[in-house]
């Protein structure tokens, strides 16, 4: 019986060790979580056994449990490196199934998916075009691999000072050729339909106190905007506080020959002078801010706190690509490790509650950062010696019992 007693210690002693050492070679892994052996003891059963005379025959492991803490979080300088910080594992789908895993090491593919080391795609909510995210579905997440389309500006929206203190200009009528018969010039940036830049040059002259008019051209040589065969876009009038009075709204529509097409058709452009003052001093541009982009290449990609990847563009455009899932557990600690960092659903961890980054019991994101292995060497080293002590131990009852049946065998 000692025999079996011992031969048990030893095995459990040896699984320790199995445990401990998977912990060590696992120190450096991303989101490892330290894993413990659990033993129970174990007795022999009979009807006819005294409980105060039951002696135990050994011990069993009886579970490798793997503790979910938290891991320290460490900055990367990797886009896609992503911690998560709090409860929730990353989605992911492999051959079909959804397993999941708080390693975040992940990189687009040469398809743009956005995958694990081991080629796992990441699930979670995906963006049109417009960078509407489409909680809908879940879907594997893609970083797009074509260019942002150009978007045609519609609406210029300017504001400028026009000094009060500025005479009326002794030529006219107005000429776009003749400086001398405007008193402030500037150039507003426009895109065409296919991202071509153009220039829309506004021309602003004093009429009398409070009054201007506002002209328009394009091109070189400049050629008038709008109906109007001088480009006089309107009128802005300005109360004795110097705020603009009229019109209201401080809106000009006209139309400029689309460069999209050589100028076979018009685009319709908005300018909009909200804000626009006459105040005694110089005039300038307080702001201008032209709606529409140029084509644009994707620069880089952030993830924000709420798992929502945005793109930045070369043209100077955001937009978001996607939204990263996380899915929580009633019981972690009943998933199934299936290797590779990653994790299957049991029946004993319950099933998968997912939602976006940040809602109720879900951590959050944090994007160029790693979430490190939560095994403490050190800890480990200890349990180390620990559990070569237990096998020695064991070792020695082997020994002990080998001693005693030579003993009784030399009688």
């Amino acid at each position: 019986m000692s025999y079996a007693t011992a031969l048990s210690g030893l095995y459990g002693a040896s699984s320790d060790l199995d445990v401990i050492s998977n912990n060590i070679a696992n120190a450096n892994t991303v989101g490892y979580k330290q894993s413990r052996a659990e033993f129970a003891d174990m007795y022999a059963s009979a009807l006819t056994t005294s409980v105060n005379n039951q002696i135990g025959i050994g011990t069993r492991l009886s579970n490798v449990q793997q503790i979910f803490t938290q891991g320290t979080i460490t900055a990367t300088d990797q886009d896609l490196d992503i911690a998560i910080n709090g409860n929730g594992f990353f989605e992911l789908s492999q051959n079909g199934s959804t397993v999941y895993s708080r390693n975040g090491q992940f990189r687009p593919d040469k398809t743009g998916a956005i995958v694990n080391a081991d080629g796992l795609p990441l699930m979670g909510y995906a963006a049109d075009s417009s960078g509407v995210i489409n909680k809908g579905s879940v879907v594997p997440l893609q970083i797009p691999t074509t260019d942002l389309a150009p978007t045609a500006t519609k609406k210029i929206a300017a504001s400028f000072n026009l000094n009060a203190q500025d005479p009326v200009p002794k030529a006219t009528p107005f000429s776009a050729s003749d400086s001398t018969s405007y008193n402030y010039p500037t150039t507003a940036p426009i895109y065409d339909s296919l991202g071509g830049s153009h220039d829309v040059s506004l021309y602003f002259v004093k009429n009398s106190v409070g009054s201007w008019d506002v002209y328009g051209s394009t091109g070189s040589p400049a050629t008038p905007v709008g109906p109007d065969p001088a480009g006089k876009l309107g009128t802005v009038t300005f109360d004795s506080s110097g705020n603009l009075t009229s019109p209201s709204p401080a809106t000009f529509a006209f139309n400029i020959p689309n460069g999209a097409d050589g100028g076979a058709t018009t685009q319709p452009l908005t300018l909009d002078l909200t804000n626009t003052t006459q105040y005694g001093q110089a005039n300038g541009i307080t702001a201008l801010n032209p709606d529409g982009s140029a084509a644009g290449q994707l620069q880089r990609y952030t993830v924000g706190s709420d798992g929502v990847i945005t793109g930045t563009y070369s043209n100077g455009q955001s937009l978001a690509l996607g939204q990263i899932l996380l899915a929580n557990f009633p019981n972690p600690d009943g998933l199934t490790d299936l290797g590779g960092n990653v994790y299957g659903q049991t029946a004993s961890s319950g099933t998968a509650q997912t939602s976006t980054p940040g809602s109720t019991n879900h951590g959050v994101l944090q994007g160029g950062a790693l979430e490190e292995s939560t095994v403490d060497l050190t800890s480990e080293l200890v349990n180390l010696i620990t559990a070569q002590r237990d096998y020695q131990a064991n070792s020695q009852s082997i020994k002990t019992q080998q001693t005693v049946d030579q003993t009784l065998i030399n009688l």
